[in-house]
């Protein structure tokens, strides 16, 4: 609207301007007459134009307001749809909340009518103690009455008299019985000592130091050897035992004095031969599976030892170094039959005492579980059972018991004396111990205790029966020079520490493995 009136204006100065010149040309009348047509005129053309402006303004103005319209729309559309997602959302979480909400509503009704019930137990169990309170109370006052006396002196003077009587028959009983042991003791210790063994069958001690397993043909022994004999090497140096493959048909024969090492060789062999997959890589898996194999069998043996025996409540590592006696031997007799012998003859002994029978057994099969350690040790192996004993909370009548049966200390109850004589018994009975077989057992494990006081000794068997000790040592510690004044080293040690007929011979095996891994 100011354009127009702006136009309106310009137009009126223009024709005012007209007007006067025409004015000063052709006179007033003609000059006003010609000033008012065309200023008309100007006039007219001013309002079209000015129309016209206003039209396309208006138009512009339109559009600008349609453009601004549109994405006004377009915004409240947009916030529309996100206020309808945000009250979806809500619905659903309200609806939730309130399926969550009588669901607890349920849950705590039946939890009230729960303690309603109980409230009301309760209170009848209450009311039923106060009732029988009431009575025993009630009963107490009329014994009291009857007898002039109260619950309490009642009660002192019934102790009073069973203690007095009490004392009077046990020494009674004690003092019959010392002088019946003094006119019968020696008797009835014999006679006692030769029931038990006349009760107790055992067999006798067959130690031996091979094996023999059995093939189903003669083909087996080639593939057992391997080429250029390296199966049989690497079987060998993973168990410490020898295998000797001579013309004896359908048969191998497999030399160690350590019986472990040897049932872990028999049954290696056996699972090689099983499978058919006979090559180093191979020998050393099957090896150390049986190892574990071996090392779960002893507890097994532990645990159907004990059962067998009918003791209760043993210690894991007591039962594990039970089932271990079965792969050691004292004087060449199997240290589990010995063990078991001697809790038999313990338990038989104390019934005639008339002594604990289980405590009793118990005492005479962990007697010996010093002389299996799983590391050597100096401790005397009475004093080492007697401290595991203790360690895995065993009776003191127990320790005192392993600790004492060789004299290394003082016996300070009754079962101490009755393993200690067991033992002997087991011991000394005709076929039970050979001196020989443990001697020879002990000259290869001093060799092979020699050995190890070299570094860098990682493994080392004494086989041949003796003749030959073989150590396996550590690459990365001892190169090939130091294998050679390695195995003169050891052979100088063993001229100069042992006694042994013939000659033995060392030898080092050093080897280097690379091992990767292809994924």
């Amino acid at each position: 609207m100011d354009l127009y009136w702006m136009i309106i204006a310009i137009a009126g100065l223009a024709a005012g301007y007209l007007i006067a010149k025409l004015i000063e040309r052709n006179g007033a009348s003609q000059v006003v007459k010609n000033a008012q047509d065309r200023a008309a005129s100007i006039i007219k053309e001013a309002k079209s134009e000015a129309e016209s402006i206003k039209k396309d303004k208006i138009l512009q103005a339109k559009e600008k307001f349609l453009e601004l319209k549109s994405e006004h729309e377009k915004i409240i559309h947009g916030r529309e749809k996100k206020i309808s997602d945000v009250e979806k959302r809500i619905r659903d979480k309200e609806s939730q909340v309130s399926k969550e909400l009588s669901k607890n509503k349920k849950l705590n009704a039946k939890l009230e009518e729960s303690q309603n019930e109980l409230d009301e137990r309760i209170s009848i169990l209450e009311k039923r103690q106060q009732e029988v309170e009431r009575l025993h109370r009630s009963q107490i006052e009329q014994l009291e009455v009857i007898s002039s006396l109260s619950a309490e002196d009642a009660k002192a003077q019934l102790i009073e008299g069973l203690k007095e009587e009490a004392r009077m028959q046990a020494m009674t009983y004690v003092q019959d019985a010392i002088e019946e042991a003094k006119l019968t003791a020696k008797k009835e210790a014999k006679k006692i000592i030769i029931n038990t063994i006349q009760r107790i069958g055992t067999e006798e001690a067959v130690e031996n130091c091979v094996s023999v397993f059995n093939l189903e043909s003669d083909d087996v022994k080639g593939r057992i050897i391997g080429r250029e004999g390296r199966n049989i090497r690497a079987l060998e140096a993973a168990t410490g035992v020898e295998i000797i493959v001579d013309d004896t048909p359908e048969a191998i024969i497999l030399s160690c004095f350590d019986s472990v090492r040897r049932e872990i060789a028999r049954l290696s062999l056996h699972k090689l031969v099983t499978d058919g997959r006979i090559h180093p890589a191979r020998i050393e898996e099957v090896v150390q599976r049986t190892t574990k194999q071996i090392e779960e069998e002893i507890i097994e043996v532990g645990k159907r030892t004990v059962i067998e025996l009918g003791i209760h409540g043993l210690h894991p590592e007591l039962i594990k170094a039970v089932g271990r006696m079965k792969f050691r031997s004292s004087y060449g007799q199997n240290l589990l039959h010995h063990s078991r012998e001697v809790a038999r003859l313990c338990g038989v002994m104390a019934a005639e005492l008339g002594l604990n029978a289980k405590l009793a057994k118990r005492a005479g099969l962990l007697h010996d579980i010093g002389k299996v350690p799983e590391m050597e040790t100096e401790i005397p192996h009475a004093l080492l059972g007697m401290q595991w004993a203790e360690k895995y909370g065993e009776k003191p009548e127990v320790c005192n018991a392993i600790g004492a049966h060789h004299d290394e200390i003082e016996m300070d109850n009754l079962l101490s004396p009755i393993v200690q004589v067991c033992d002997a018994i087991s011991g000394a009975r005709p076929g039970a111990r050979r001196q020989v077989l443990d001697s020879y057992i002990q000259r290869l494990k001093d060799l092979e205790d020699i050995a190890f006081e070299f570094n860098g000794v990682n493994k080392a068997y004494a086989i041949q029966a003796g003749r030959e000790l073989r150590v396996m040592v550590e690459s990365d510690k001892i190169n090939d020079e130091q294998a050679s004044q390695l195995s003169y080293d050891i052979s100088q040690k063993i001229q100069t520490d042992m006694t042994y007929p013939g000659q033995v011979k060392i030898t080092v095996i050093r080897e280097t493995r690379a091992v990767n891994i292809a994924r």
